[in-house]
């Protein structure tokens, strides 16, 4: 069954380079952002892998916890992030899931149920197994997104994206196109006039459908 936004992140016991982990016992009370690659040593993921190290103090500062995917094993893990911190800088002190069985990727709809690594794989028998999931703190998937093989993701994006999931969680406002902390928000179509005024207080009516007001604190 396709994973969709709003769907509860299966709750798997899973093998990585720092340890046996359950998924919902490791987010805890956290946001968390789960990023997947095809294969360890490859040059795009690299660079990937050594963004997200360098911005390990930005997740901190956001409650969040990031963990890597690959379907190669635990020492090739431990390996690769020499690599990692070579070229970015950054220590790569996030844990990967050894996802060897592909158990991991199937689960949450990288790969087909019938897929399977062929002796003498390359990158391109796990192509899609190359997306960034957002979780929150209640389990569910809030956002998802999937890149091919060929260009690297934002990861400054990323951190935007889970920024404004994290101002409009459980909250009745929505960000705009291009939205960045600090900007105005949009009102809810849940809230009247009057109820968004009184929750929010000055509201500006720019459509009768789109009503924006200052970001809550």
């Amino acid at each position: 069954m396709a994973l969709r936004i709003n769907d509860e992140l299966p709750n798997l016991t899973v093998t990585t380079d720092l340890g046996e982990v359950t998924l919902h016992d490791w987010i805890d009370d956290s946001w968390a952002i789960l990023f997947s690659h095809p294969k360890d040593f490859t040059p795009v993921c690299t660079t990937e892998f050594g963004a997200v190290a360098q911005l390990a103090a930005e997740w901190e500062k956001r409650g969040t916890k990031v963990m890597g995917i690959s379907v190669d094993g635990v020492e090739e893990h431990k390996q690769w992030k020499g690599d990692i911190e070579k070229t970015s800088g950054a220590t790569a002190a996030f844990p990967i899931i050894a996802d060897e069985d592909m158990a991991v990727s199937k689960a949450l709809d990288m790969l087909p149920a019938d897929a399977y690594l062929p002796d003498g794989r390359t990158a391109a028998d796990s192509a899609s197994v190359r997306s960034v999931f957002i979780v929150a703190p209640n389990k569910k998937v809030q956002l998802m997104m999937t890149y091919p093989m060929s260009v690297g993701r934002n990861f400054a994006e990323v951190l935007r994206a889970l920024d404004a999931l994290q101002a409009t969680y459980e909250t009745p406002i929505a960000t705009p196109a291009n939205w960045t902390v600090g900007q105005d928000v949009i009102v809810a179509l849940s809230l009247n006039d009057e109820q968004a005024k009184e929750k929010f207080g000055e509201v500006n009516v720019v459509l009768p459908y789109l009503r924006t007001t200052k970001m809550p604190a």
